[in-house]
């Protein structure tokens, strides 16, 4: 009986303090005092973070080619693409800092090639500047598919794979893209063509009788494709113009390496990659066309593998 007394001693108590805490959170002063703290943090997230639509360059042009900007439908499909790329801000911000790593590479041998540095842009709508693979095979920073990249001259096993070679990727996309130029005429079309495979735009243009990219009704990808292409372009070029914020300090930098040749059989990477005192991975991060732990090199071809200097990675144990 007497701890039943205690127990309701105590419930009683609870309830008082209880009462109290309600009666003071509730006066007017209370109240006011909740409202102003909200309307302060709301203040605060719409102070530091505004969403606006996206003024789009009057001239805004793919390889120096127009576009139509006073078609509304086309100026929809644009203004698409600019808010979902400058939107999209973590996607965009990893962009920037691999393109500061990687267009150093690929724009020397664009000019080199006669290809229109615009193109660049399209490696980057293409992979994100990885060596991805697609659900159709298509491989590296260009998305090359295997027969296409054996025509042009690559290597392509599974011991090696040259599409994951950034420098001799770049040089098919080129000769690829020099020729279908040559067919189609503008570099729009040709950028279509890359996306969708010439003979896919080939049998849109038969069937809708237009030669012209921004005539032609495409599939939801290749109709997308060159303008996230141009949006790319300008939000990569221009990056403070949409509101992007980068010192230098925060862009990917390319590491400095020397070159090995290579015309053997090499039993194991991880042995060679430790007479230069790096690991298996480093080479390999610097050497992605290398697909298997050994070289097989029957033939005795002659191989350049980057190896990178010394003192930019951790010494292999």
């Amino acid at each position: 009986m007497k701890h039943l007394k205690n127990i309701l001693a105590v419930i009683g108590a609870l309830f008082v303090v209880g009462s109290l805490i309600y009666a003071v959170q509730s006066t007017p002063a209370a109240k006011e005092a909740e409202e102003q703290t909200r309307q302060e943090v709301d203040k605060n997230v719409s102070d530091g973070y505004r969403i606006s639509a996206i003024d789009i360059p009057e001239d805004l042009n793919f390889a120096g080619e127009q576009v139509p900007l006073d078609d509304p439908e086309i100026m929809e499909r644009v203004d698409r693409e600019f808010l979902v790329n400058t939107y999209w801000q973590s996607n965009a911000l990893l962009l920037m800092k691999r393109a500061n790593k990687y267009f150093p590479i690929i724009e020397p041998i664009l000019a080199k090639n006669g290809i229109p540095d615009d193109f660049k842009y399209l490696a980057v709508a293409e992979s994100g500047l990885q060596n991805v693979v697609s659900p159709a095979g298509a491989t590296g920073f260009w998305q090359i598919l295997k027969t296409t990249g054996r025509e042009y001259g690559l290597e392509v096993n599974s011991n090696v794979d040259e599409r994951y070679h950034v420098e001799k990727a770049t040089q098919v996309a080129c000769e690829y893209l020099k020729k279908w130029k040559d067919r189609f005429g503008t570099w729009t079309l040709t950028a279509a063509a890359y996306n969708a495979g010439p003979a896919g735009i080939k049998k849109y243009m038969n069937i809708q009788k237009a030669d012209d990219y921004y005539d032609l009704l495409l599939g939801e990808e290749t109709g997308r494709y060159v303008f996230r292409i141009m949006a790319i372009k300008e939000i990569l070029s221009q990056p403070e113009k949409y509101g992007f914020e980068l010192e230098k300090k925060d862009l990917y930098e390319a590491v400095p390496t020397f070159s090995v040749e290579v015309d053997t059989v090499v039993s194991s990477w991880a042995d060679f990659a430790s007479l230069y005192e790096i690991s298996y991975k480093v080479l390999k991060r610097h050497n992605p066309w290398l697909r298997e732990p050994h070289l097989n090199n029957g033939s005795g071809k002659m191989y350049v593998i980057e190896i990178p200097n010394k003192g930019y990675y951790r010494e292999s144990k």
